[in-house]
């Protein structure tokens, strides 16, 4: 029962599949008809919660209805594959994180796609800050005590993530490497079932995007002992750094990028791009991106794809060097 309540408070009101209606009439040209977007990530995760903003907003411009399915298992892989084997005609698109599109593909070998050939990309849309969680009578207060009580104990304490591979098991990995300590992880089938574990007291600490966790935090069910930005998050000025609260130099965000499958029209790629962009320009929604710990960023395709050869490169060698591996 406490399960059900914190995945439905932490999906801000959205079903698992939400057909967001237009306000317009449906377009003479593209898109004129409805348009299916594939998030591989469960609803009330950091990239759901950004995808249900920005894409309410394109369907009100664009003028057709945008259905979101979230297919949550396997880290992403599963939803990513739907995608990168659907018709390239501009009506079944990808939301992805950082962790489909540059961490997988350096810890899993056989993927059934590649990033690179499989896929079309269209906008970054948003920077995922992220968070240190405990649940909220912990008694670890901040990065400092968390690391001082790993170090006295061993692999006894467990953190939780979104899956093997996740962002979440990542983060953890490399603050776990460069912080000295051994922990044991728990993954679990996405970012949510992982926040809630936490918050049920199944683990005892996580790193969380803030969109996933927000709700939680403001509803005294998780504590927030710091934040992996460079400074303080404006929404939490009371919660301080990793770098200024026990290991500094500690920084981990993420993002989240629209893709589409490779040899969609060009034009379909651009006309997509605008929208996005154009979403992202309005104030109302920047302030939902904002509150719920997004940054939004967009970005022109080519941008996109320089972004993520190098994240591959980056994270080959981090994932090589904190000797992360897929358990």
């Amino acid at each position: 029962m406490l399960r059900r309540q914190l995945i439905q408070a932490m999906s801000i009101g959205f079903a698992t599949d939400l057909m967001i209606q237009p306000f317009a009439h449906a377009q003479s040209s593209y898109p004129n008809k409805p348009i299916k977007v594939i998030v591989p990530l469960a609803a009330g995760s950091a990239v759901d919660n950004a995808a249900r903003i920005v894409l309410q907003k394109m369907a009100q411009s664009m003028g057709v209805g945008i259905a979101i399915e979230n297919q949550a298992g396997a880290s992403g892989v599963i939803g990513a594959d739907r995608v990168a084997k659907s018709a390239s005609d501009g009506y079944t698109l990808g939301g992805f994180n950082d962790s489909i599109m540059t961490m997988l593909p350096n810890l899993q070998n056989k993927l059934p796609w590649d990033i690179q050939k499989d896929f079309e990309p269209i906008s970054l849309v948003a920077t995922v800050e992220w968070g240190l969680v405990v649940p909220m009578d912990s008694p670890i207060k901040n990065a400092a005590d968390f690391i001082a009580q790993a170090k006295l104990n061993p692999g006894k304490l467990n953190y939780g993530s979104g899956g093997n591979g996740s962002p979440q098991h990542i983060a953890m990995a490399l603050f776990a490497s460069q912080a000295g300590i051994k922990l044991t992880h728990v993954p679990y089938k996405g970012a949510t079932q992982a926040a809630v574990g936490l918050a049920g007291k199944e683990v005892d600490v996580g790193f969380q995007g803030i969109a996933t966790v927000n709700a939680l935090v403001k509803s005294g069910k998780l504590k927030l002992i710091g934040v992996s930005t460079a400074k303080r998050l404006a929404q939490f000025p009371d919660v301080p750094t990793i770098h200024d609260s026990g290991l500094g130099g500690f920084e981990f965000n993420s993002w989240f990028a629209m893709m589409a499958p490779s040899n969609t029209p060009k034009p379909m790629v651009q006309k997509l791009h605008r929208e996005i962009l154009k979403a992202l320009s309005d104030e109302g929604v920047k302030e939902q991106l904002i509150l719920q710990g997004l940054t939004p960023k967009g970005s022109s395709p080519e941008e996109l794809a320089s972004s993520l050869d190098k994240q591959l490169l980056k994270y080959e060698k981090l994932i090589k060097q904190a000797e992360i591996t897929a358990d």
